[in-house]
C-alpha cells in the first residue's frame, strides 16, 4: 500500500512497517541534494515531527514523521550519495522504515491519486 501526505512524504506500508521517503515531486522542487541526515535507529517520531533533514544546491528542508512509529533502520546509501534520492526517489531513495504505532492511521493519509491532484 503506498500512501502520501501533503508534506510531500511517501510511505509503503507493508503491515507494521513503513518505508518513507520523499516524492518524486519534492525531489524535483529541491533540486540536486548534497546532504542527507538520517535519524538515529531506535528513535520515536511523533506525526508531523522532524525525522530528517535535506539539503540541496537550492535550500534546506526537514523531511518530516507521517505517522507516529520509531525508526527501525535507516538508508545509509543516500547519506553516503545524496543523489540517489534524485534519480530514484521512490526507490533505492527511500529514507527510513519506521514501526507504526498503529496502522490505521495510515487511513488517513492521502492515495497515489489525492496526492497527484494535490500537486496538480
Amino acid at each position: 500500500m503506498l500512501k502520501f501526505t501533503a508534506e510531500h512524504e511517501w510511505l509503503k506500508i507493508d503491515g507494521d512497517v513503513a518505508t518513507v521517503g520523499i516524492t518524486t515531486h519534492a525531489a524535483e522542487q529541491l533540486g540536486d541534494l548534497v546532504f542527507v541526515e538520517l535519524p538515529a535507529v531506535g528513535t520515536s517520531f511523533s506525526k508531523g515531527g522532524d525525522a530528517a533533514t535535506v539539503e540541496s544546491v537550492k535550500a534546506a528542508s526537514d523531511v518530516y514523521a507521517p505517522l507516529d512509529g520509531e525508526c527501525l533502520e535507516v538508508n545509509q546509501a543516500i547519506v553516503d550519495d545524496p543523489s540517489l534520492v534524485n534519480s530514484d526517489p521512490q526507490g533505492a531513495g527511500w529514507f527510513f522504515k519506521m514501526k507504526l504505532a498503529n496502522k490505521a492511521d495510515a487511513d488517513e493519509l492521502l492515495d497515489e491519486a489525492a496526492y497527484k491532484e494535490l500537486v496538480g
